[in-house]
């Protein structure tokens, strides 16, 4: 297929586009984080940006009755992957932002640019990796007028796009990292609750905040247990602001009825203790709790969802609802 189908069904209301980062070998970083990276684009606090996405390697490919971005075969051809990872595009500086401060993400719209996605189950590798000894590619057809994808069993799946990634560049300390392990930069996080119309967080470490995105998914599930979702090409439309009035030490966000803390661990127990901690100063600042109230409203009330069990650093998000802390 030569045209591209119409993908233009979008996941939240259409905003006024300021800039447009398009993915190609020059804006696509494949595999990692890089806080020496020199920004693609500069954009004002405030500005709205498109930002195009590309995924999968040549392995993943589907036949030729699929439309396949032509920037996705560029990558394969001028791009090195320099690290396990995911193919990036970015990163946008913010002008003004600096260490110190957080980028406010929100998340205006969201839609396909393939009509297909892949998911691949390995050995080694996912939440049971050594239960599944033969790998296994599937390609899933979208369709994005329906807002399903057809799963080979007879299945039509809902889809809820989302990026699987979203983050600034990491500590300058830390040098170059791959994506895969989220951490406080964010990055691959795979919490799919952050669809269109919801707001992400970020602690920033360096000038312009240097934001990338990438791992556009269909759909996912709680926990990503075979390790990838409905891999897809995504476009997205963000508004990035610079927040001077906010103090934050790690990633969270919000939707329109919750906020969201999280804790990104090897240890899923340490994951936990990580988002209801920052639950505990959510609730005291937003809501003026005392700290034992707010533990006993996160006990009666709060949410603790594991986001994802397959990036090495596992992920858990608390969910409180925001009719019980908003006053």
């Amino acid at each position: 297929m030569t045209e591209p189908p119409d993908f233009s069904r979008v996941f939240q209301k259409e905003q006024q586009v300021q800039h447009h980062l398009e993915a190609s070998p020059r804006t696509v970083a494949w595999g990692y984080f890089d806080p020496k990276r020199k920004p693609c684009i500069t954009i004002q606090s405030g500005d709205t940006i498109v930002i195009d996405t590309v995924s999968g390697g040549p392995d993943v490919l589907p036949g030729k009755d699929f439309f396949v971005p032509p920037e996705l075969l560029d990558v394969h051809r001028d791009c090195r992957q320099e690290m396990p990872g995911h193919m990036l595009t970015g990163p946008v500086a913010v002008d003004g932002a600096q260490p110190g401060q957080v980028l406010e993400v929100a998340i205006d719209a969201i839609e396909l640019r393939q009509d297909w996605g892949y998911n691949v189950i390995r050995p080694l590798a996912g939440t049971l990796p050594y239960d599944f000894e033969t790998a296994r590619t599937l390609n899933i057809p979208l369709d994005a007028q329906a807002g399903i994808a057809k799963l080979p069993w007879g299945l039509d799946l809902p889809l809820a796009p989302f990026f699987g990634v979203m983050g600034v560049a990491p500590p300058p300390n830390w040098g170059r990292i791959s994506s895969i392990q989220p951490r406080v930069h964010a990055g691959n996080i795979d919490n799919k609750e952050l669809v269109a119309g919801t707001t992400l967080y970020l602690p920033v470490f360096n000038e312009g905040a240097l934001f990338s995105c990438g791992d556009g998914h269909g759909a996912q599930g709680d926990g990503e247990v075979c390790i990838t979702a409905i891999e897809t090409a995504l476009r997205g439309t963000f508004r990035l602001t610079v927040r001077d009035d906010l103090e934050l030490t790690y990633p969270q966000a919000e939707t329109p009825t919750h906020y969201i803390t999280m804790g990104m661990d090897p240890d899923l127990d340490q994951c936990a203790v990580m988002a209801l901690r920052d639950m505990i100063v959510l609730l005291q600042d937003k809501g003026g709790l005392s700290r034992e109230d707010a533990y006993t409203l996160c006990s009666l009330a709060g949410d603790l969802r594991v986001t994802q069990t397959v990036n090495g650093c596992k992920g858990v998000h608390m969910m409180m609802a925001k009719a019980l802390v908003d006053r």
